[in-house]
């Protein structure tokens, strides 16, 4: 149910905004948004799995706090992130 290194590593070069950058809203909302999509297949096949739905819910969240925040500070780089994620906003 958690991304594999590689998969991360892939994540964050593609959306990071410099060089060292690992912890930008961009880059956060990217991995929550691979963990979630790989979470929700997980429940598909596991109805009765609680405990990973009130995570996934936990993530979805946070997912969407830090949305908030980038639409606060900058829509631009907002609309380009869930325009790349194929988010529906």
């Amino acid at each position: 149910m958690t991304i594999t290194a590689e998969a991360k590593t892939e994540v964050v070069s593609r959306f990071r905004t410099h060089e060292k950058d690992t912890g930008s809203p961009e880059v956060q909302v990217a991995i929550l948004t691979t963990r979630i999509q790989e979470l929700t297949g997980h429940l598909q096949s596991n109805k009765k799995d609680h405990a990973a739905r009130r995570g996934l819910l936990q993530m979805v969240g946070r997912r969407a706090s830090l949305l908030k925040y980038l639409t606060r500070t900058n829509r631009s780089r907002y609309q380009n992130l869930i325009q790349s994620l194929g988010l529906r906003k």
